[in-house]
This record gives structure tokens, sequence and C-alpha cells, in this order.
């Protein structure tokens, strides 16, 4: 349930940091208080219901009814989250409210909580499917300390993250905010993190060395004709020591931790530790470790550039307004919850089929470097049968992220039969590779060309159809192709914009605020061929007589530059500073620069 975990508190931490928090809550408290009570110990009569030992016969059925009690805890948590707003109330918690991942953290609590509520209701009938005795806060225990790994990281990136953005130092801060910047501090501390974080995993685990004997001296010989680099072979206590299971942690050498479970080693003979070691081994030899985190890297930035679209479709889209509308809520509101919903689709899609892919197939590597380093199959097979066997799991049973036993076993007793099988499986996984590197690629070069902008154009290419519509509707009207002429300047597509204001002019010739946008226009369009001092200046002159504001004067002025009328140009700009102190400082400036020019003549 670990990988099934995984991608449950992955959506979790999504939901929490893409939600903002509110001002006010939507619901009072109190009545919030009591949805959320009852709400919760619904939750817990579910369980109960769920996973009565009277229900469950079998493995199969325990982790399939697990499975769904947890997808209904995200949904519950999902509720607390936008409709009770829970994170309002976190914040009013001592120091909960200083930094937005203590807020985040104290959601994760909330979501724990329901998953206990789970481990709880279902102990009894786990320990009688697998044939063992579980303490019911002992299993809890166990279950929180095996899913704390997957949220460690997240937790200590963002928490050092938002210290740093305490720090006093703007450029760092400036640096920090930025996409490109916060993306960089991310892979760089995540990939440091990913060194030295097996060591803090086997503390949580609580995680032994094991003891000095014959055993492990025949492990070590194993990693020796390996030539396996390793900090130490640890026995891990995972669900009381009765799990069976083994693992690899670890991207170097110095920290790399090789872990088997105390029933594992007394279940397995001492060849089936050895394919299981093999196994492992398989696990570093091919890299997979780095790959992983390759894969987790490359979801972000598939998901930024897949958000970055999906907002621009939305804003452009006329039934998000009328959706917007209907919901009587802020078009910014509306698009956080769309695109977050989105957002969230897109990541179970990718995990569940995309990072599955790769884990499934890289699991088959390891077992055919088990094959090929002893020559047969038979140590890792018959391992692997005995897990399935004294597991609990059937040995058919589907796994989403690993092929189910019986797919392993058949598959490695096809690669012995046909040797051809195993590079063929490793081309498969390569080519694989390539392609996923050439997404990456294509999406990088994506987003890089797309303009900075590009989520401010959506809704002003809406905007102005709209006016474009209502030229046509009210064409007596000089206010639309005003407006029309504004946003086109403003989305630098100029020839528009002088088409439009030249449009707003005939239908009402004594425009100020027209005639001075046009002149500046005139003035300034970094398409060069487009610029006309002369009209600019007659454009200015007229609308300085029916409007005696500061930033015509300006333009006015700038105008007068020009066309090379520099002591008219300083004389106006004094208009423009007595009569606009607030912008005094800017027009200041404009004035020195004309002195300047003057200066130079």
């Amino acid at each position: 349930m670990i990988y099934n975990n995984l991608i449950y508190l992955i959506i979790v931490i999504f939901l929490l940091s893409a939600n903002t928090v509110p001002a006010l809550p939507q619901i009072a408290p109190l009545p919030a208080f009591s949805l959320f009570i009852g709400k919760a110990l619904a939750f817990a009569a579910m369980t109960r219901f769920f996973l009565a030992p009277r229900r469950l016969t079998t493995a199969d059925q325990y982790f399939a009814a697990e499975q769904r009690l947890s997808m209904l805890a995200v949904f519950f948590l999902a509720l607390d989250i936008y409709f009770l707003d829970c994170q309002y109330y976190i914040t009013r918690l001592p120091l909960f409210g200083s930094l937005p991942v203590l807020t985040s953290l104290g959601g994760i609590v909330l979501f724990f909580a329901y998953l206990a509520l789970i481990w709880a209701g279902g102990c009894r009938s786990y320990g009688r499917i697998l044939g063992r005795q579980y303490e019911v806060w002992a299993f809890i225990r166990t279950n929180v300390t095996a899913n704390l790994p997957i949220i460690l990281p997240w937790l200590l990136l963002s928490l050092f993250f938002e210290l740093l953005l305490l720090l006093p130092f703007a450029d760092l801060q400036h640096f920090l905010r930025s996409s490109w910047g916060e993306m960089s501090f991310f892979v760089v501390f995540f990939l440091l993190l990913s060194v030295v974080f097996p060591l803090v995993i086997t503390r949580i685990w609580r995680c032994r060395p094991m003891e000095v004997g014959p055993l492990r001296a025949f492990l070590e010989n194993t990693c020796r004709r390996h030539k396996l680099a390793y900090a130490d072979i640890m026995v891990w206590p995972l669900f009381e020591g009765k799990a069976l299971t083994a693992g690899v942690m670890g991207l170097v050498g110095r920290f790399r931790y090789l872990l088997l479970t105390p029933a594992l080693l007394r279940a397995l003979t001492l060849e089936e530790l050895e394919g299981v070691m093999a196994h492992e081994v398989g696990h570093v030899k091919r890299y997979h470790l780095q790959l992983y985190i390759f894969l987790l890297m490359g979801f972000g930035l598939i998901a930024q550039l897949g958000s970055y679209l999906f907002m621009y479709v939305l804003l452009k889209s006329d039934f998000f307004y009328a959706f917007s509308e209907m919901l009587a809520k802020k078009t910014d509101v509306v698009l956080v919850f769309i695109s977050t919903m989105a957002l969230l689709v897109l990541m179970i899609v990718y995990f569940r089929f995309v990072f599955a892919f790769f884990m499934r197939n890289f699991e088959r590597q390891a077992d055919l470097y088990a094959l090929v380093s002893a020559g047969v199959s038979a140590p890792i097979i018959n391992a692997l049968e005995k897990v399935a066997a004294l597991g609990g799991k059937g040995r058919d049973e589907p796994c989403w992220h690993h092929f189910g036993i019986g797919q392993r076993v058949d598959f490695l007793q096809d690669c012995e039969k046909r040797p051809a099988q195993v590079a063929r499986h490793h081309r498969k996984v390569y080519l694989a590779l390539v392609a996923y590197v050439m997404v990456l690629l294509a999406s990088a070069l994506t987003l890089w060309q797309l303009p900075s902008d590009l989520l401010e154009q959506a809704p002003m290419t809406r905007l102005a159809g709209l006016y474009q519509e209502k030229m046509v509707e009210e064409a007596d009207n000089p206010m639309w192709p005003r407006l029309l002429g504004d946003l086109q300047h403003n989305r630098k597509e100029y020839g528009a914009a002088i088409n439009a204001y030249e449009q707003a002019l005939s239908l009402q010739p004594l425009q100020p605020d027209v005639m001075n946008n046009l002149a500046w226009l005139l003035l300034t369009a970094e398409v060069r061929l487009l610029r006309n001092p002369v009209r600019a200046l007659m454009l200015a002159r007229t609308a300085i007589t029916l409007k005696q504001a500061g930033y015509i004067w300006d333009t006015l002025a700038t105008a007068y530059a020009a066309n090379g009328l520099l002591a008219e140009a300083m004389a106006v700009q004094e208009q423009a500073i007595a009569s606009d102190p607030v912008n005094a400082p800017y027009y200041r400036q404009q004035l020195e620069k004309y002195q300047q020019l003057l200066e130079k003549d």
C-alpha cells in the first residue's frame, strides 16, 4: 500500500499547496466544526464496516477495501480544504500562520488522522488474514513511519525555501520568486537531499545494522562479487519485522543501505537470499534510483507546461466565463479551482501510467540481473514464490507498479528459455527513456518559446472580440473603438490600435484622451514605420487645448522633442511638472534628457 499512498500523499500535498487560505471562512466556525466532527464519525463508522473481519477473507479483499477507503479519505480532506476551510483554522494555531508550509503540514496531519482511522479499523482483519497479531497503536505507528519518507523531502525542501525567502536579501528573494529560480533551487536541493536522505530514513524506520555472523558475511561476499559499494546492510523492522520485503536506498555508495526484513531473512534460503540481493544490486547497476528522481522532476516540467496551456485555453473559452458567472465567483477563484482539478487528473494519469510503466519495467530489469548473474532463474523465482505464499497476496494478483508475482515468474522463465528476450527488454526500456527525454526536451523548448504574458493575452483576446462585436452592434458609439484601441495598444498590436483610435475620432473628433493615446503611439511604437511625429504633434496640440493634464503635457513635450523642437519640449515639460506633482520625478527626468540633448546641439 506504500506505493498507493505515494500517489494519495502527492495529491494531498498538491491540494493543500494549490489552495489559497481565505480571509474569512465560508461557513461559521460552529457549524463548520459540527460538520467536520459528523463527517469524521461517519468515516470511522465506514472503516469499521468495510474492514470488518466478517466481510474480508482474503488479502486481495482487504487491500482493495483499504485502497477505496484511502481514496475516500482524499475526498473528505478535499471537502475540509475547499468547503470547511480547514487551512483557515490551521493558520490560527500558534506559529502555523507564519509559514505556508506549516499550514500545509497541518493539512497532512489531518489526512494522516483519516488514514489512522483506516488502520485502526483494519488492524484485526489484516492480522487475521495474514496470520499475524498486531497491537492497534503499533500497527498505526508502523504505517505512519512507513509513509513518512514520502512527505519528508517535500517538507524539508519547502521549509528551507520559505526560510530563505525571509532573509533580508532582495536579489536572492527576486531570484527565488522567479519561475526558473524556484525550479533551480528545488532541483539542486532535492539532489543534495537525495544523497543523504537514506541515512535519515533508516533512522525513522528504526533499522539496525545486521549482526556480525555467517549470514552477514555471506551477504557481504555477495556484494563484493557484484562490486557494489554500500554503507551498511540493515535489518528493517517493517510491520514489527513481519513483512516480507527488501530494498536498496542511496545514490552513492557512502550513503547506500541494503534493507532486509527479519521475516524475509527467516523465510529464505541462502541461495534465495542471494537472488534477492542480486535483484537489489540490479536496481543500482541500472541506475533506477537516479532515474526515479529524473522521472519525478520530469513531471514538474510536464505539469508546468500542461497547466500553462490549459489555463490559456480556459481563459479564451466563453464557457469558463459563463461558468464563473453561474457560480457567482470571481474568475481567478474559479480558474485556480478548475486548473487545480485538471492538474490533479494529470498527476494521477502520470503516476498510474507513465511512472508506473517505468517502475514495472525497472523491476523486470532487476529480476533479469538476478537471472543473468546466477545463470539460472531458480533463486529469484523461488524467493518470489515464497513471498507470494507467505505474504498473503495472491500469486496472480495484478500489481500496477511491480507486475504481479506470477507475471514476473513467467517472464523470468521465458527469458531463461529464450535469452534474446533479456536484451529485447533492456532495449524496450532504453527506447522508452529516449522517447521520454524527447518529450521533456520538447516541453522545455515549448516553455522557453512561450511568451511570458501568454495568460494575460488570453482574456485580452476574448475582450477584443467582445469590443469588436459591440462596435458592430453600436456602430455610432465611440467608446468601443476607443476601448479596443487601448487594449490593442497594451498588446503592442500597434496597427490595429491606430485603426481603432482613428475610428473613434471619426465618430467623435474632440476626444483629448484618444488624441493623446494615438499621439503617444505614433511617437513610441516599436514598429518604426508606424511612427509619425508630425501628426503626433498636431494631435497633442489639439488635445492639450481640450484638457490640461500632466500626461498630455508630457506627450506634447515628447512630440516637440521628436520634431527637433527641444526648447519648446522643455517649456512644455515644465507645464507637466506644475500640473501633476505626483508624477513630477518622471517629468523631471524627461526635462533633464531634453536639456542634455539641447546642450549637445
